[in-house]
């Protein structure tokens, strides 16, 4: 079977302090769960509980508030004790509700009840995924009901895409949870192909992982949907939408079918959909990978919403010696942690504390003209002229030039021997001004 790829640039990105992906241990609940108001693109969800107040498992405790804002859930039953606020490393600020645990759970250990979906129309579906707050978990977080809306005037036939896409390892979590709740996946793939009237299904695998394309093939001769499977390379930046396109509309062209607007999830956002719409659940927790060079044992665990990143990285045994870095995401895009407070959200797929000695922690040095970073971009941009150019324009003024075409996905930040932050600069030199 053939393998699809992107034309040029990317790299093979492997990391030894993953943890293994062929197990997964579920976390301690959390005795005090932090639960912020921001998990997603938009504004801060409005509180609609007070200090005191007692909530339930799964409970409505912020309302969304317009495009990019999503509904928030109480991941545990219990107390509020208290609002906290704090500014993450970029800067922007956000606020949290402080939930002390106790009293009864309401769908921990408790009898599941399936819900039929079939016979409800579009916008049903699409309301039911807004209520539960359900948002891009391998993504940036933007509101899927959001995503569905916005295709309501679409014109042009839709492909919805099952994104298994692992290019980075720090997906690992993602593939164990592909694996454990393949029947969700697959079902939630389908809701989701309803609600957005999409007319097929493809499953976009790595193409080292053709036995989970053939189960999830075979998970979906159920439904009434044409589905397929076409597998990719795992060269990173594979998964990103650029990229994958490319390689749909190269499969579409082989194929002969006429792909239109492309819409993508990856397995946990699906399984999210399908929890949602079929068992009337919010998104209580979630898979993710914890590890780096400076943690004790390495693992995937699955995490209620709210628990506090110091708490899983006591659960993976602690640390070696101090980190130089902690952050949340992949070490290629991830979000630096500047308090172990901080808790695990709907968008945590992975955290990770690296020791100083790791590559890609040195200090950065000055550009050594070495070509590599033009090699790897799949975009096929210069970063070495874009990064010089953005060090001499005026901060006030956007790139008029390709910095705009950067999509950061982090490549020619990995070959730099300097250690250079390229892809930031280019990005920021691309959008400053407006």
């Amino acid at each position: 079977m053939k393998v699809f790829s992107f034309p040029r640039g990317g790299i093979l990105f492997e990391d030894p302090t993953v943890p293994p992906k062929d197990s997964c241990v579920t976390a301690f609940l959390p005795g005090l769960s932090v639960i912020p108001l921001v998990q997603h693109t938009g504004g801060r969800a409005y509180p609609i509980v007070s200090v005191g107040d007692y909530v339930r498992e799964g409970m409505l405790i912020g309302r969304g508030q317009g495009l990019g804002s999503a509904n928030i859930h109480a991941a545990v039953p219990g107390r509020v004790i208290r609002m906290v606020s704090w500014k993450a490393a970029g800067g922007s600020p956000n606020e949290a509700l402080v939930i002390r645990m106790e009293g009864s759970f309401e769908k921990l250990g408790k009898r599941v009840e399936h819900f039929p979906w079939q016979g409800l129309s579009i916008y049903e579906l699409q309301r039911i995924v807004s209520e539960y707050g359900i948002v891009e978990m391998d993504g940036p977080g933007r509101p899927v009901s959001d995503m569905l809306s916005s295709l309501r005037s679409l014109k042009e036939p839709l492909t919805l895409v099952v994104r298994c896409v692992f290019d980075d390892p720090w997906l690992v979590a993602d593939y164990v949870l592909c694996r454990e709740r393949i029947k969700a996946v697959v079902e939630g793939s389908c809701i989701a192909a309803r609600a957005s009237r999409a007319v097929r299904i493809i499953f976009a695998v790595s193409h080292g992982e053709k036995d989970l394309g053939r189960m999830l093939l075979a998970e979906a001769e159920s439904f009434d949907i044409p589905v397929s499977m076409i597998l990719v390379s795992s060269r990173y930046p594979q998964r990103n939408q650029r990229e994958l396109d490319l390689v749909l509309r190269m499969y579409g062209k082989k194929e002969g079918i006429e792909l239109g607007y492309i819409l993508s999830f990856g397995p946990a956002t699906l399984a999210a959909i399908f929890d949602a719409v079929k068992l009337k659940k919010p998104i209580l927790e979630r898979y993710v990978a914890v590890g780096g060079s400076a943690v004790k044992k390495a693992q995937v665990m699955k995490v209620r919403i709210g628990t506090r990143i110091g708490e899983i990285f006591a659960e993976c045994g602690g640390f070696i010696d101090k980190p130089k870095r902690i952050a949340a995401g992949s070490p290629l895009l991830g979000r630096t942690v500047v308090d172990l407070d901080e808790p695990v959200i709907k968008t945590t797929y992975a955290v990770f504390a690296v020791l100083g000695g790791q590559a890609g922690n040195a200090l950065p040095g000055s550009c050594i003209s070495c070509g590599e970073c033009r090699a790897v971009c799949p975009v096929g941009l210069d970063p070495e002229e874009l990064y010089k150019k953005a060090a001499i324009t005026d901060s006030r003024e956007p790139d008029s030039g390709r910095a705009p075409e950067c999509h950061g996905c982090g490549c020619c930040d990995v070959v730099c021997p300097s250690r250079l932050l390229l892809s930031s600069s280019i990005v920021n030199s691309a959008y400053r001004g407006y």
